[in-house]
């Protein structure tokens, strides 16, 4: 398995999650879940691909662009569900942010699937990315066991 195949899968997860999430309404055990599931999930696959998918591209001059691009958008995900977080999930406001995260997701996941890839694919060896694969796996596991809630400093 290579880099962009593993990569697949954990996107696979991240649709599913926010199209699921996006169904349920008020403070529900169902939208508490979900929400914990798609957290963690993000957290893990961001960790693991910004270490080892996009920090090797940025060391190229061809990949740099695409990294930043990426990561800034890892970014805006990341402030979205801080803001999520923080807000009562009986809130009606609740939904609309967790839209414009799934819409963001969604947006990003494609840009990777159908540009950065297509990028990535010209700059790393065979050879790296299969060790990456197996890299990220070890990883986005390691950080899928540990749970986000776990790794918030208080």
């Amino acid at each position: 398995m290579n880099i962009f195949e593993i990569l697949r899968e954990s996107h696979e997860i991240q649709r599913d999650l926010s199209e699921k999430l996006l169904q349920t309404s008020g403070d529900s055990p169902e939208r508490h879940e979900l929400f914990k599931q798609l957290k963690n999930e993000l957290f893990a696959h961001e960790t693991a691909e910004d270490r080892y998918f996009y920090i090797p591209l940025m060391m190229t001059d061809s990949g740099l662009s695409i990294t930043r691009h990426a990561l800034a958008e890892h970014h805006e995900m990341d402030e979205m569900i801080e803001e999520l977080s923080e807000t009562d999930f009986s809130n009606p406001g609740w939904i609309a942010i967790a839209k414009k995260l799934s819409d963001k997701v969604h947006h990003h996941l494609k840009e990777e699937e159908h540009s950065f890839f297509q990028q990535a694919g010209k700059i790393l060896g065979e050879d790296q990315k299969t060790a990456l694969a197996v890299q990220y796996k070890n990883e986005y596991q390691r950080y899928k066991d540990m749970k986000k809630d776990m790794l918030v400093q208080s």
